[in-house]
């Protein structure tokens, strides 16, 4: 049995260079700097002190604008062009740091998805030879599994 893995050294499978790595310090190590902005943009963007800082804004852009505070101060008549034009250009912006966010959200899952996969083939190794040592019929062992699944299966599919 030790010598399922080429070496006869006491380890039923070759000794282990790379652990499973961490997949945020990965992740953080492909950070750019425009995903560092975005990371720090669509947080604040997506919160209610956002919308609460935009009303008031716009409160006072509207409150300036209309006359109420005086003539003198007016500069963005209604229906209010340059009000406008600042929301439209930030909602773009908004935009873009949204996706961008949510690309680095999908790379984060692919990451997290190919050390899952590496974590389940090295485990699935592992219990192979450790089942191989024992004399644990590999066979048997599959049906309860493919049993197990399917009961699982049914109980979630509610019937």
């Amino acid at each position: 049995m030790d010598r399922a893995d080429g070496v006869e050294d006491g380890w039923l499978v070759p000794k282990l260079e790379r652990r499973v790595k961490n997949a945020n310090k990965l992740v953080n190590s492909l950070k750019r700097s425009q995903d560092r902005a975005a990371d720090v943009v669509t947080p604040f963007a997506g919160s209610l002190n956002f919308v609460y800082l935009h009303s008031i804004w716009f409160g006072i852009w509207i409150v300036l604008n209309i006359g109420l505070v005086g003539a003198a101060v007016e500069f963005d008549r209604y229906p209010f062009g340059l009000l406008t034009m600042i929301v439209s250009l930030e909602a773009i912006f908004l935009s873009t740091f949204v996706m961008v966010s949510q690309n680095r959200q999908a790379m984060r899952t692919e990451v997290r998805s190919q050390l899952d996969f590496e974590a389940n083939l090295r485990s699935e190794i592992w219990a192979m030879h450790i089942g191989q040592a024992l004399g644990i019929d590999p066979d048997h062992v599959e049906t309860v599994v493919a049993k197990v699944i399917a009961q699982a299966n049914h109980n979630q599919n509610g019937s």
